[in-house]
C-alpha cells in the first residue's frame, strides 16, 4: 500500500486565466483508507472547463465547492479500487469513476464510486461529458426527426459529442461552432457536421498538409487530410506545452466576437450556414454565440444552455458570469424556449447515457474524440492548453499510459 502520492492543488488564486504557475504539483502522505473509504489509484482525469470558475474561488450558486489556495482539485477520474472495505460490493482489481480526479490515488467515499461500464471499447469513455449533451437533447429540447441542430463550442468536450448524439436521434442538419479552421475540419471531415462556423484560419504544422488552411468563415465539405487516429477509435496525443492550436484564449472560439462588431460578423456568418433557421440549440459557449443563434433561430425553437465558456474564458473577471444581451422582443415573436441545463437535475440521464454511449461505440456508430495529456507532472499545462483551445473533444490527463491499447 503505497504511502506517498502525488496531487494537484491551488498555489495561487489566478488574476483573469489561470496558468500552470497558479497551480502546483506537490508529495504528499497518503493515510490509510477508513470506514466506508476505497482506495483507489487513478488512471485518467478530466481536464474540463468548469475549473475555471471553480478555480476563481467567487463563484456563486454553483453544486459543488469552489477552490481555494492550498486546496487540492477535483474532478471526474477513472481508476483501479487497491483496497475496499469488507462489506463494498467493489473488489481490489475494479475499474470505478468518481470525483477526486487530480491526484494519483484518492480515499473515496464508498457511495461515489461508480463501476466503470464493461461494454466500453476503452474504459476512459467513461469520463466523456456528453452525458450533459444527451441529457439536454433527450430532456429538455427533444429532437424530431429532420431538425436542424446548432452547437456551440463544438469541438470540446460536450460538443463534440451534441453533434453525433442529434444525429443518432434523428437531426436532419448539424451544424457547429469553433474557433479554428483545423478543428472545422475536423468536426465535418470526421464527426458528421454538416457545416461549422469559424473565423480563424490555420497552417499545418501538426499533421496536416503544409501550407495554408484557410476558410471564408463557413466550411461545408470535410477535407482535413492530417494524421489524425481520433477518428478509428483511437486518441489523439499532445506534447504538454506545444498544442497545435494557433488561438489565443480561444477556448474554442469562445471568446470571440463578443463585441458589438463581432456579434454582427458572427450573426452574419451563422445565416449562411443555416439559411433556413435552426430547431434546437445545444449551447456551450453564451455571449455573442447565444444571441447569434436567437438571431436564425426559427419559430417554436428551443435552446439548452448547457455551458458558458465566453464567460468561463474570459481574460477579465473571475469565469463565474457570463452576461449577454438578448432581444426578449424577438424571443417572444419567435415562441424560442430557453432552458439550463444541469445534471444534478436529471439523475436518471448519466446511467441512461452510459448505456446508449457504449452500444453506439461497439456499434462504430458514434466517435470519442479524445486528447490525452501524459503524467500528473503535466496537467497544469493541460488545463492552460484546454484554455487556448489547443484541445479536440475531450481531455484527460493519463497517469498510466498505454494501459488500455
Amino acid at each position: 500500500m503505497p504511502s506517498i502520492t502525488r496531487e494537484v492543488r491551488l498555489a495561487t488564486t489566478p488574476r483573469g486565466l489561470p496558468v500552470p504557475g497558479d497551480l502546483t504539483v506537490v508529495d504528499t502522505p497518503l493515510p490509510a483508507p477508513t470506514g466506508s473509504q476505497l482506495l483507489v489509484r487513478n488512471h485518467y482525469f478530466l481536464v474540463f472547463g468548469g475549473l475555471r470558475t471553480l478555480l476563481g474561488g467567487t463563484a456563486q450558486d454553483t453544486p459543488v465547492p469552489v477552490l481555494h489556495p492550498g486546496d487540492t482539485l477535483y474532478g471526474p477520474a477513472l481508476g483501479e479500487v487497491l483496497h475496499a472495505p469488507d462489506d463494498s460490493p467493489l473488489r481490489p482489481g475494479d475499474l470505478v469513476a468518481h470525483p477526486l480526479g487530480w491526484r494519483e490515488h484518492a480515499l473515496v467515499p464508498m457511495d461515489q464510486c461508480t463501476p466503470v461500464d464493461p461494454g466500453f471499447p476503452d474504459p476512459v469513455a467513461q469520463l466523456s461529458s456528453g452525458g450533459a449533451a444527451y441529457g439536454a437533447l433527450t430532456r429538455l429540447t427533444g429532437v424530431r426527426e429532420g431538425d436542424t441542430v446548432l452547437v456551440t463550442g463544438a469541438a470540446g468536450g460536450v460538443g463534440s459529442l451534441a453533434g453525433q448524439i442529434a444525429r443518432l436521434l434523428g437531426a436532419g442538419r448539424v451544424i457547429g461552432t469553433t474557433g479554428s479552421a483545423w478543428k472545422a475540419e475536423r468536426l465535418v471531415g470526421e464527426l458528421g457536421y454538416d457545416a461549422v462556423v469559424t473565423g480563424g484560419s490555420w497552417r499545418g504544422n501538426s499533421g496536416a498538409e503544409s501550407g495554408e488552411l484557410a476558410h471564408d468563415a463557413v466550411v461545408t465539405d470535410g477535407s482535413w487530410r492530417g494524421n489524425s487516429t481520433v477518428g478509428s477509435g483511437e486518441s489523439l496525443r499532445v506534447n504538454p506545452g506545444t498544442g497545435s492550436g494557433k488561438s489565443r484564449y480561444d477556448a474554442d472560439g469562445a471568446t470571440r466576437g463578443n463585441s458589438r462588431a463581432g456579434y454582427r460578423e458572427f450573426a452574419a456568418q451563422l445565416a449562411k450556414a443555416a439559411p433556413d433557421g435552426v430547431d434546437v440549440v445545444v449551447d456551450t459557449v453564451g455571449g455573442a454565440q447565444l444571441a447569434g443563434a436567437l438571431d436564425v433561430a426559427r419559430h417554436g425553437a428551443r435552446f439548452a444552455l448547457v455551458g458558458a465558456l465566453s464567460g468561463q474564458f474570459a481574460e477579465e473577471g473571475a469565469g463565474g458570469s457570463a452576461p449577454v444581451e438578448v432581444d426578449s422582443f424577438r424571443v417572444i415573436l419567435k415562441g424560442v424556449s430557453l432552458r439550463g441545463y444541469l445534471g444534478v437535475d436529471h439523475p436518471d440521464v448519466e446511467a441512461e447515457w452510459t448505456g446508449r454511449f457504449a452500444a453506439w461505440l461497439r456499434a462504430g456508430e458514434i466517435q470519442f474524440p479524445l486528447t490525452r495529456t501524459p503524467g500528473i507532472d503535466q496537467a497544469p499545462q493541460a488545463l492552460r492548453n484546454l484554455i487556448e483551445g489547443q484541445q479536440f473533444g475531450t481531455a484527460v490527463v493519463e497517469l498510466t499510459p498505454g494501459l488500455y491499447e
